[in-house]
């Protein structure tokens, strides 16, 4: 028969609770054990031999003696006092960057040991006998700070012991300069840019333009949209030249070789074509991401095309050969987009996982991973001409340094789904958004000079405003758009515009920028 559980009223198990909870957090681990006297000397008389052993010699500050004659006066660690101090009354020691250091009027000669200072009386009118301003001359002249003292012994001044900050300003040494407030970093004045208008809106799709690119001719550009064609059209008069169809699914990506007659497409049905622009017909396919193809770029001094997927990887195709030499896997959600360049780290990317990536090209491995964005990093833009990268994300524009990826600052203002950047060689960064709008800015010192949200078309709802894309032309004296509302538009600098009638609405003000 199963023995009964003895039953105790609540009171007893609350107690009983208490109890154990008691016993568990009586023994506090946290504490500090009880310090030992004879171990804290020892620690501290290393301490002082290690950090401040090659001024140990030097004479001690009036401040630090209290008792005059003591053997360990100013010393509590044991330490031998200076030779020359034993069996003499200490008056008055003169420090200075010297190891037998004078004082005004006291001569310095081959064979001193030690000087001993005349009595405070005889100091001060000895010091009355010159004049003024000389005797502050050979103060200075003679007498050195503290400062100088570590500078001297190769140690650095923030490591002096806090007694000794008083020798500064004793010593003849400039203290006041420390002491002054700096100033706070204020933004500098922003370059002048005339605003952009819009000059030209070219239709023709029946659905989203989800990319575009210029040809490096500058005579035509090539959109690819949401009704699965590719298109081709005229730079200088926007009309249409040819339509491409072969994907079976949404258009998100293209680009124009400036080293071959080929085009080069990607799209949401996971297939990335290459296109003969002389027979304009698909002539390679390249075979391997598992979900829809995002983005893609091409490496611009070797024959290798770079795509992104929402299988989480990039691939590095040999255009050529059609082999993926390289599947760069690391990130752990949608890579939305993808970057090339000459100078390492040759290949950016940027994902959905809120981290951009800077790639080993030849190794096919990552070199640095940048966990600064909060949320989804939908576009990175290289800068023509400055070792510089930027990226965009809901959260901030960040700029950054290569090759390591070092943050330079934040561009914030634009609080939308940002899904495209483009950048010219004047330092007109433009940022565009889901929600239609488009800001520009300043590079260089990320002041947004102008916002411009276009008119939908008409016949298009209000929701497909939207910037999916936008790229400069290779003259970079257009910009184009590519839109929810199945329009391209094209943007030119205000040839009227002047910095009189223009002006810059810029205050110096303190920069508030945070690192994250």
């Amino acid at each position: 028969m199963a023995e009964e559980v003895q039953k105790h009223s609540v009171h007893t198990l609350v107690f009983r609770s208490l109890k154990r909870t008691h016993d568990m957090f009586v023994a506090d681990n946290a504490k500090p054990i009880p310090l030992d006297e004879e171990s804290h000397k020892v620690k501290m008389a290393v301490k002082l031999r290690t950090e401040y052993g090659s001024v140990l010699h030097m004479p001690t500050l009036k401040e630090n003696l209290r008792e005059k004659g003591g053997a360990n006066t100013g010393d509590p660690y044991g330490h031998k006092q200076y030779t020359g101090n034993q069996g003499q009354e200490v008056e008055y020691m003169v420090t200075g960057t010297h190891p037998y250091p004078s004082g005004p009027g006291v001569a310095l000669t081959a064979d001193t040991k030690v000087q001993r200072m005349p009595s405070e009386s005889a100091a001060q009118s000895l010091a009355v006998a010159l004049p003024a301003s000389q005797s502050r001359l050979d103060a200075n002249r003679t007498a050195a700070g503290v400062g100088d003292i570590y500078r001297h012994a190769g140690i650095s001044e923030r490591s002096q012991p806090p007694g000794m900050s008083v020798a500064m300003v004793e010593a003849g040494g400039n203290k006041n300069s420390a002491l002054m407030p700096k100033k706070a970093p204020t933004m500098p004045k922003p370059q002048w840019h005339p605003p952009w208008k819009l000059y030209r809106v070219i239709s023709g799709h029946l659905g989203w333009v989800r990319c575009i690119a210029v040809e490096p001719g500058n005579q035509w550009f090539v959109t690819g949209s949401a009704d699965r064609t590719i298109k081709i059209w005229d730079l200088a008069s926007g009309k249409l030249k040819l339509s491409l169809t072969g994907h079976i699914s949404t258009v998100r990506g293209v680009i124009v070789s400036a080293r071959s007659p080929y085009l080069f497409s990607c799209g949401e049905d996971k297939q990335v074509k290459c296109w003969d622009l002389e027979y304009n017909k698909v002539i390679r396919h390249y075979h391997g991401h598992l979900s829809a193809v995002y983005g893609l770029d091409l490496h611009p001094t070797i024959d290798v095309l770079v795509t992104c997927s929402r299988d989480s990887t990039a691939r590095i195709w040999d255009v050529r050969t059609k082999a993926s030499v390289h599947t760069l896997s690391g990130h752990t959600n949608a890579v939305a987009t993808v970057k090339c360049q000459a100078a390492e780290p040759q290949i950016i990317t940027g994902s959905h996982d809120t981290t951009i990536r800077l790639w080993d090209l030849v190794a096919g491995k990552t070199r640095v991973t940048l966990t600064n964005h909060k949320k989804s990093v939908r576009a990175v833009v290289l800068h023509p001409r400055h070792y510089t990268f930027a990226s965009g994300s809901p959260d901030n524009i960040k700029q950054w340094k290569f090759p390591d990826g070092n943050f330079i600052q934040n561009l914030s203002g634009h609080n939308a789904i940002i899904n495209t950047l483009a950048v010219n060689s004047d330092g007109v960064l433009v940022s565009g958004a889901d929600n239609g709008t488009m800001h520009l800015w300043d590079w260089r010192t990320g002041y947004n000079f102008q916002r411009v949200h276009a008119a939908v078309q008409p016949g298009s709802l209000d929701s497909e405003s939207g910037i999916f894309a936008c790229v400069f032309d290779q003259s970079e004296s257009r910009l184009l758009t590519a839109e929810a509302d199945k329009t391209i538009k094209v943007y030119k600098e205000d040839d009227t515009a002047t910095e009189e009638t223009h002006p810059v609405s810029w205050k110096p003000e303190i920069i508030k920028r945070k690192r994250f």
